[in-house]
């Protein structure tokens, strides 16, 4: 039934009959202004305008406010735990929480750099051991564009795009979110986190069911590709 059900989110996204909408969209009855002057204590680990430096932690740019709403709820009730977030997430209400997430979602996100993999510095030929390198890069590029659009029948990996969108920009109104330029590194502790149990304790959650039929190379896979797209 669960697989039923996947499939034909992904039937609906494809037809166009899943409504997907821009993140940049803000949120109803936020304000950009009140938001962006209380999401200064945020910039230290998201940046000023959403785009983090650190690759483990999330860009909010562009974000769906709809989904930025529901986490910072999640930490605030405790259904999602962090250190961090958890005890900051104490200090807002409701009206600071659609101002923040109507700021951060009228930002830009920033393009990541190419992407690419280590080079053999120990390698005889260090032309040959670049080259490999950069092939090694665009295969796995094709490996996760395939897993995120069409996914794994196999080990019935549903495919990413069903609720993320063509292009990664989520679905606002379900409240998924938009994907497109996240850091690579943050994708891959998310996905793994997911498959483990750590994100969520919810057997019936969704990105759980769907990640614990994932190989660590397929999370790779599809985390760099995610983080090429615009």
């Amino acid at each position: 039934m669960k697989n039923n059900w996947l499939a034909f989110l992904l039937a609906l996204a494809v037809s166009g009959a899943l409504p997907i909408l821009h993140a940049e969209e803000a949120a109803a009855g936020g304000n950009n202004t009140a938001g962006k002057d209380k999401a200064s204590s945020c910039a230290g680990c998201h940046g000023e305008d959403g785009n983090s430096m650190m690759p483990t932690f999330p860009k909010l740019a562009q974000q769906n406010s709809s989904y930025l709403i529901k986490q910072l709820q999640a930490f605030k009730e405790g259904s999602r735990n962090d250190p961090v977030m958890s005890g900051m997430a104490m200090a807002v209400n409701d009206a600071d929480m659609e101002d923040i997430a109507a700021y951060y979602s009228s930002q830009a996100i920033s393009a990541n750099p190419e992407p690419t993999l280590p080079v053999d510095d120990d390698a005889a030929d260090g032309v040959a051991a670049e080259n490999e390198a950069k092939e090694a890069i665009q295969t796995l590029l094709s490996t996760g564009s395939n897993l995120y659009r069409n996914g794994n029948l196999t080990s019935q990996v549903s495919a990413c795009i069903a609720c993320h969108g063509p292009s990664g920009e989520g679905n606002k109104p379900a409240t998924f979110p938009a994907l497109r330029s996240q850091h690579t590194d943050y994708l891959i502790k998310t996905l793994t986190d997911f498959k483990s149990g750590t994100r969520s304790k919810n057997t019936d959650n969704m990105m759980y069911m769907i990640t614990k039929k994932m190989t660590d190379d397929e999370i790779k896979a599809v985390s760099y590709y995610i983080s090429t797209m615009k």
